[in-house]
């Protein structure tokens, strides 16, 4: 096992705990970052270009048809292939955490659907599925099982809010540990059913899981309600027959106390597990070996790598796996409040130098890698203590795909990601959400001129207010264009006017002359 610390020219701390990695024909792309993206990189998925021990993030992009992936921290992640031995494969993502905090019940397909010398082109996909469908939740795993010729997930463990009915003023936002359910997703038919298992009697997140054919073994985890990382080892059997599966658990010996360790595997039958936690204050340095061969798990402790100091004596540390034997682990750097890329990161290969080299995986890892830090167990422990940017200035301008026509796809613009107008800017690469009441999709209104039409709200420059203002009340819009248009085919109301009548000349009264001679006369003696 070999050690190496490489340097990241810029964007390091879009790398957080939480984050996950997606290896696609060896490119690794990094997802799950922390705050919403930004213009330079809307998918919030990029490539990770390592050279000469330095890191390049580059974004990522997506297809026209493709729904909004928002960045999800701790999520639940595994691979899908047809069957065991297929070498094309898409990503399954469920769970995690929203920049908001929120937690999310959606399951996502991403794929890799063209590759060129100017980008690459993702599709995601929002997959629906009825039945038992288990709530929000992050630090879980998903898998899936092979068995007689058909392919289910698997989905076990992690955390979620208290249910509304059982918050309380001082504890409103606080975790708990989601029951200890086996979910089995078919998403051929899009339907879910959960197992109550007896030999699962306490909920389990931040554990490692690693699936081959139709087992599952799971390792490791910490339970909130005992504050416990119990060393149980399970072993999950799906038995997939023409009718209703069979789920069954047994209790292994041999398991190990940890949380939130990193699963990277180095061959057809073995697997290296590194980092984690022994308990909330102590990381745990140990690596193991498993082994998986007939139905068997073994594990055995094997030598570690040389340590650096930092890496020793730092509080906390995270990481992913990046497949073919190596792991990315990240450390925060002092005084991480004041410096924006502040986090150190490493490279541990696991392999040596003559096995590194491409091998068929046919074996499903999911391990909720690099999550759970000291304070976790807090629902609020992602406070933006670390600064967020990922403006365009900031990534190489000759190290940044480039947008060539040629590239493009003759794809016809339908739905909402249409040219509403000939100053619409909502285009889905590049789109992020601008009112409070989006999240996937941009809030549009219907304008009534003629046979109608649909407008983006924001090309409109309708504030928030307005945009539920008009939603509410039942009154016609009309949009920029056609606003005045409809103001002069309006015909303005026939106004009686009122006749005036003359007014009439004040006429001034006489005023009298009184005597200024020196006699008297009658009138002035009078007045006196």
């Amino acid at each position: 096992m070999s050690l190496q610390m490489i340097s990241a020219v810029s964007n390091s701390s879009l790398l957080q705990p939480g984050f996950s990695l997606l290896n696609f024909d060896g490119h690794i792309f990094f997802f799950g970052q922390k705050g919403w993206p930004k213009r330079s990189c809307p998918t919030g998925v990029f490539l990770l270009d390592i050279k000469q021990n330095e890191l390049k993030m580059k974004p990522a992009f997506f297809s026209k048809d493709s729904c909004y992936l928002p960045p999800l921290r701790y999520p639940a992640l595994c691979t899908l292939r047809s069957n065991a031995k297929s070498d094309e494969y898409q990503y399954i993502i469920h769970g995690g955490k929203t920049p908001n905090n929120d937690l999310s019940d959606k399951i996502y397909f991403i794929s890799l659907v063209s590759k060129n010398s100017k980008k690459m082109m993702f599709q995601c996909i929002e997959k629906d599925v009825g039945g038992d469908v288990p709530e929000a939740r992050y630090g879980h795993t998903i898998n899936v099982v092979h068995s007689r010729g058909k392919s289910m997930s698997v989905i076990f463990g992690g955390r979620s809010y208290t249910p509304l009915a059982q918050r309380t003023t001082e504890k409103w936002n606080s975790v708990v540990d989601c029951l200890p359910s086996v979910f089995l997703v078919d998403f051929e038919f899009g339907c879910c059913t959960s197992y109550m298992l007896p030999e699962l009697q306490d909920g389990l997140s931040f554990h490692v899981s690693i699936a081959r054919d139709d087992t599952i073994y799971i390792l490791g985890g910490h339970s909130l309600q005992n504050n416990t990382r119990c060393p149980n080892l399970y072993k999950l059997k799906v038995d997939l027959p023409l009718g209703s599966p069979a789920v069954t658990c047994t209790i292994l010996p041999g398991g190990i106390s940890v949380s939130s360790a990193i699963v990277t595997q180095i061959s057809d039958t073995e697997f290296v597990l590194v980092g984690g936690y022994h308990s909330d204050n102590q990381k745990r340095l140990v690596c193991n070996t498993i082994v998986l061969e007939d139905s068997k798990i073994e594990i055995v402790e094997r030598e570690s790598p040389e340590w650096t100091p930092d890496i020793k004596h730092c509080r906390i540390w995270f990481g992913c796996d990046m497949g073919k034997g190596s792991v990315l682990l990240g450390i925060p750097g002092a005084n991480k409040q004041l410096i924006s890329d502040a986090n150190y990161f490493y490279i541990l290969r696991c392999k040596g130098e003559e096995e590194d080299k491409e091998e068929e995986l046919t074996t499903q890892i999911c391990s909720q890698t690099s999550s759970e830090d000291p304070g976790d167990s807090t629902p609020f422990e992602d406070s933006e203590e670390f600064c967020f940017s990922a403006e365009a200035s900031s990534f190489d301008i000759d190290d940044t795909d480039t947008y060539n026509e040629d590239d493009e796809e003759d794809e016809s613009e339908t739905g909402y990601w249409i040219t509403c107008c000939a100053s619409c800017n909502i285009d889905i690469n590049s789109w992020v959400p601008f009112y409070s009441t989006e999240l996937n999709k941009p809030a549009m209104i219907l304008c009534s001129s003629g046979t109608g039409h649909w407008v983006h709200a924001q090309c409109m420059d309708l504030s928030e207010t307005m945009l539920l203002r008009l939603s509410e009340a039942n009154v016609k819009y009309f949009c920029n264009k056609h606003v005045d248009l409809n103001k002069g085919l309006q015909t303005p109301p026939k106004v009686v006017r009122l006749k005036k009548q003359p007014m009439k000349p004040l006429r001034r009264k006489k005023t009298m002359k009184l005597a200024t001679s020196p006699k008297k006369s009658f009138l002035r003696r009078l007045f006196e």
